[in-house]
């Protein structure tokens, strides 16, 4: 094995030959006109541009921080009583209906997102899920799997229910690292 580590090393110093450092045997002396040329011509070239685009320079190149555990953890009681207040001040009067529930799970879900980011948790991922459903004498089973590390990944879930409907969000925080 040893010997063929220096036989790579050789082969890559003569595959970066150039131009000028071809030896002076190698070029025969021209005529132009009847008259021997002595001189040698050689090209120099440098592979900089000479002016970046302004687009370059505007971007910011963030480094690695190499944090892989959250400096704040994700507050669940805190998010657990926005959870509660939401739904309750969303549905506390309301009665089913299949049109207006689908408008409400997408309005009551982005009003929760933004309050729960309001708390300004750095580096959690936020997914945020809501279901409306008719108040009857049925059951209903939901679930859900995802991949996470359960020590920095967490979830916070809270039910509402009337006499009309029944509510379930969730909102997964998955860290990011």
């Amino acid at each position: 094995m040893s010997d063929a580590a220096p036989g790579r090393a050789a082969h890559s110093l003569k595959a970066r030959g150039s131009v000028s450092s071809l030896s002076s045997h190698e070029f025969r002396p021209k005529e132009l006109h009847g008259c021997t040329k002595d001189s040698l011509s050689t090209v120099s070239y440098v592979d900089e541009p000479s002016q970046r685009d302004d687009a370059s320079r505007l971007t910011v190149q963030m480094e690695n921080t190499y944090q892989l555990g959250p400096t704040k953890y994700f507050p669940v009681v805190l998010v657990n009583h926005i959870l509660k207040d939401v739904l309750t001040n969303y549905l506390q009067e309301e009665q089913y209906e299949p049109e207006l529930s689908r408008q409400m799970t997408k309005t009551i879900s982005e009003v929760i997102k933004g309050q729960v980011k309001d708390l300004m948790i750095p580096r959690y991922k936020l997914i945020v899920i809501v279901h409306i459903g008719q108040r009857e004498s049925q059951s209903i089973l939901i679930g859900s799997r995802c991949l996470w590390d359960p020590k920095r990944d967490t979830f916070s879930s809270y039910v509402f229910r009337n006499s009309s409907l029944f509510a379930l969000a969730y909102v997964y925080a998955v860290y990011l690292e």
